[in-house]
């Protein structure tokens, strides 16, 4: 059986990890398979059985004309023609569709394409991008236009004009007529999202995204020495694009608001979120070592993750399989990770809330370390990973 996967990027980021281990694993079963992204970038070893869209400089003129107009993914049309002839001669089985709305492929040939040859499809959304005619989340703006159709957009983002309206219903047609369709989902939250818009006529599949619990799990270090927070209460934060929708000032506010034993550490935090932050706070640059994380969690005392849109937040699981606890907002599918053995969340935006829950949670120590790796178990991205083995199986 012959796999062909797209997304944005391979081996980087969360969906590049993600797509980069099923392969591993579909591999490993049997399965041909060859990864589509974007193009190659510095840094990166890609297989022989991966193959670039694009190029950086058609990407960048798409991703130019896409945020003016727009009209994202309907570009790269010569480079997307070529791209088809390859799949054309590698006859996949079934496409496995992740992020395709990074500007790098023509969106309405892929799926002419699709439709035209009755390609089965399994489509993982990472995010609400699918559901919607422009933006990729959409709770911030407490916006549901996406259930019926959109229209004056509350995230314009520069755009010069607003054709979100017209973007829905394009995508819609794109989407329609494809024979066979298995929509993944990572989090009920989305799930449920997805059976309320136009494309909860197909099938939806829940399967959770997993981590390495070879890495992620408790891991000494001299972290607290080295940053002088020996008894010291650690509330670590860990993004790599922070901002509001992360939270950034949640823990500005944080900050003011815990006693004066208690310390916040942020890591992915460059220089210009370190001007904006209040004293005090602990800043750290993104680091990609996975160990020198697994110490981070592992030193702190709690994980707080107050971001306001989010689909299934790998952070929390990490926290927890290293035996921290997490709190989180009420938001996406955040709550969905920890469970009451483990954590809990608030509502969205009630800093006074999570505020008097850190407090409570680490001065009686409400969660163990050995509660926290017990409902770590369940994080295993191996048996994640077979779940989508046995959904292709499944579909053949």
């Amino acid at each position: 059986m012959r796999i062909l996967m797209i997304n944005t990027v391979y081996a980087v980021g969360s969906t590049g990890k993600i797509v980069k281990q099923i392969s591993r694993k579909a591999k490993e079963q049997g399965f041909e398979c060859l990864i589509a992204h974007r193009y190659e970038t510095e840094g990166v070893d890609y297989p022989e059985n991966t193959v670039a869209v694009s190029s950086w400089w058609d990407c960048h003129i798409h991703n130019r004309l896409s945020r003016l107009t727009m009209l994202r993914g309907a570009f790269s049309g010569l480079k997307t023609r070529r791209f088809l002839k390859k799949v054309k001669n590698f006859a996949p089985d079934i496409i496995h569709l992740h992020n395709i709305h990074g500007n790098y492929i023509n969106l309405s040939l892929l799926f002419k394409y699709i439709k035209k040859h009755g390609i089965r499809v399994v489509w993982t959304f990472h995010d609400c991008w699918p559901l919607t005619g422009n933006c990729k989340h959409f709770d911030m703006v407490a916006c549901d236009k996406w259930k019926t159709g959109c229209g004056n957009c509350p995230q314009k983002n520069g755009a010069l004009v607003d054709i979100s309206a017209y973007m829905y219903g394009k995508k819609q047609r794109m989407f329609d007529g494809i024979k066979d369709m298995t929509i993944v989902t990572p989090s009920a939250w989305l799930a449920e999202k997805v059976r309320l818009s136009p494309l909860g006529k197909y099938p939806i599949k829940l399967i959770n995204n997993g981590i390495d619990l070879s890495v992620f799990k408790p891991t000494e270090s001299n972290f607290r020495e080295k940053y002088g927070l020996v008894n010291k209460k650690i509330i670590l934060g860990v993004s790599f694009e922070w901002d509001r929708r992360k939270g950034l000032d949640v823990f500005a506010s944080l900050a003011d608001a815990l006693p004066a034993d208690y310390r916040i550490v942020l890591v992915g935090a460059n220089d210009e979120v370190k001007e904006a932050l209040p004293n005090g706070i602990i800043t750290i640059p993104k680091t990609d070592s996975q160990k020198a994380l697994a110490e981070i969690y592992t030193a702190a005392d709690l994980f707080v993750n107050p971001t306001r849109e989010d689909t299934y937040p790998t952070v929390n699981m990490e926290a927890i399989a290293c035996g921290t606890p997490v709190i989180s907002f009420k938001t996406g599918g955040s709550p969905e990770i920890a469970d009451d053995s483990c954590g809990l969340a608030v509502e969205r935006d009630d800093v006074a809330a999570m505020t008097a829950q850190i407090i409570e949670v680490c001065e009686k120590k409400l969660y163990t370390k050995e509660a926290c790796l017990a409902r770590a178990r369940s994080f295993n991205m191996h048996d994640r990973f077979e779940e989508y083995i046995k959904l292709y199986e499944d579909l053949i």
